[in-house]
């Protein structure tokens, strides 16, 4: 798993958490929402940020500063 996916899939995880601990959802129906939480993470980290065309040319700025 990239790092990007393993970020994604943190994330959603700590939404779900909050939303059975606030009683949004229940772990009976954790599976009808954990994939379109995911998805919707993935989605928003995935794209890129003004100025950017791709998220490879991302990646490749963060490896020439290192």
């Amino acid at each position: 798993m990239d790092k990007l996916k393993a970020q994604a899939l943190q994330v959603a995880k700590e939404i779900m958490v909050k939303f059975i601990e606030g009683g949004r959802i229940s772990p009976a129906n954790f599976a009808d929402y954990f994939k379109p939480i995911y998805s919707e993470v993935l989605r928003t980290i995935s794209e890129p940020t003004p100025g950017e065309t791709a998220r490879g040319e991302h990646e490749a700025k963060e490896q020439r500063k290192s």
